[in-house]
């Protein structure tokens, strides 16, 4: 993690409480877990482009 970015209390909470339920997990059951937040995090990357674009209006650029 950036060491220059400061998290909340309620941030560094839900990052130890996260901690916590991952050690109670198997090895696959992590791997699983880690594939649906890699495939999660593309989607929300491919809204945010989304919605930049419509806001910027480049589809209307040609």
């Amino acid at each position: 993690m950036n060491q220059h970015m400061k998290l909340s209390l309620e941030q560094e909470f839900s990052i130890r409480s996260f901690a916590n339920q991952v050690e109670q997990m198997s090895r696959e059951q992590a791997q699983d877990f880690l594939l649906m937040l890699y495939q999660q995090m593309m989607v929300k990357d491919a809204t945010y482009q989304e919605l930049l674009r419509q806001e910027w209006r480049l589809d209307s650029v040609e």
